[in-house]
């Protein structure tokens, strides 16, 4: 089973980390380089496991009514690309031609996924690793704000300010973070939420107090807890709700797929909003005040307009995996990159690290992404 380590420990886990961040700028005085990460404590505890890599995950999926496909977990490669050249050419309406991508932030491990702003202008950013969430507030200071979160994976705001997140850790689940703390949903028809399989990838937040997920495939968790699959040969990872929370989009591999939001949150018409640029995959989503929808991918962030036309990339110096409007006037945008130089030169893939870019489009005025 996997090991809850406490308040205690997971405090300690969090001052490892602050400890490991360095000295940060301010958002508006960012550089555009990152440093090198500081070495990791020799007393950091171990991380944090994903369901699929804990001991008791076997026997967790035979307790399934119907056992699914067991999900080998991820192995990170012994290291990792360089940070590359890019050019910002002009999105109209988006982004302005020259535009640079500040680094705000880093962490060694599995430590940043699911990134959301939050209205005071900070940002939010779910650790896996470390089972916390850390603030990166409008002056650039980290603080850890939430701990044992289950090996947590990613967040979510809804349009009242309520916080979700994904849980990944065995018998993984839907936590309402604020105002009240309680698990929203841990089970399914099948069993647990390990018996849908694989493991959970995003969700967004839905002012009913509902919450979507993607976990191989669509899933909606009603104000209740009860939760349903949607949709069809779907392989999800980013999804997102349009402004007005009447259109849901969900990455499908290559492709966007739509649906359309019911009232009592049941989803219809599944259908493709678009297609990826050939050789991109679609990991996670955000959308701008005018129904513009942006997915993360390995060279940067691919822009549609509300009517899936491909508006053009905005490239980023390292593989993307989540973004998030922000900032003043919820005009800068926040990416969650995988990469970073470790203390001894080295190249490694498994790290986490925060960008902003100045905008011209505007992120929703109801919800931070």
């Amino acid at each position: 089973m996997r090991r809850n380590w406490g308040p205690k420990a997971s405090l300690m886990i969090g001052a490892c980390v602050l400890a490991a961040l360095g000295a940060l700028a301010a958002f508006g005085q960012a550089s555009d380089q990152a440093p090198t990460l500081p070495p990791v404590p020799a007393n950091a505890p171990p991380p944090s496991l994903q369901a699929n890599a804990d001991p008791g995950y076997d026997a967790a999926l035979a307790g399934c009514k119907n056992p699914p496909r067991k999900m080998r977990p991820i192995v990170w490669p012994a290291s990792g690309p360089p940070p590359r050249e890019y050019t910002v050419t002009e999105i109209p309406d988006v982004i302005a031609a020259g535009q640079r991508w500040k680094f705000l932030w880093q962490a060694e491990g599995n430590n940043g996924d699911g990134i959301v702003a939050t209205k005071d202008g900070g940002l939010l950013i779910a650790q896996n690793d470390n089972s916390d969430v850390v603030k990166i507030d409008a002056n650039g200071n980290p603080t850890v704000v939430y701990t044992n979160t289950h090996t947590g994976g990613a967040l979510s705001v809804n349009a009242h300010g309520a916080i979700f997140a994904v849980e990944r850790g065995l018998n993984p689940r839907i936590e309402e973070l604020a105002p009240h703390r309680r698990i929203l949903a841990d089970h399914y028809s099948n069993g647990t939420l390990d018996c849908i399989g694989g493991v959970m990838n995003d969700l967004t937040a839905a002012r009913n107090g509902g919450v979507y997920f993607s976990m191989g495939g669509l899933y909606y968790v009603s104000p209740k807890g009860v939760v349903t699959e949607y949709g069809e040969n779907l392989r999800t990872n980013g999804i997102i709700l349009s402004p007005d929370e009447k259109k849901l989009y969900v990455t499908n591999g290559n492709s966007v797929a739509v649906f359309d939001v019911q009232p009592d949150g049941s989803l219809t018409n599944q259908r493709e909003f678009a297609k990826l640029p050939a050789g991109t995959y679609g990991d996670g989503s955000a959308v701008d005040a005018d129904g513009r929808v942006y997915v993360s991918t390995n060279p940067g962030v691919q822009v549609f307009a509300p009517d899936g036309k491909y508006l053009g990339l905005i490239p980023s110096p390292r593989d993307e995996i989540s973004i998030s409007f922000g900032g003043p006037g919820r005009k800068t945008m926040f990416i969650l990159a995988r990469g970073a130089v470790d203390a001894n030169g080295k190249q490694i893939a498994n790290a986490a690290q925060v960008y902003s870019i100045q905008m011209i489009a505007q992120g929703p005025k109801s919800r931070p992404k």
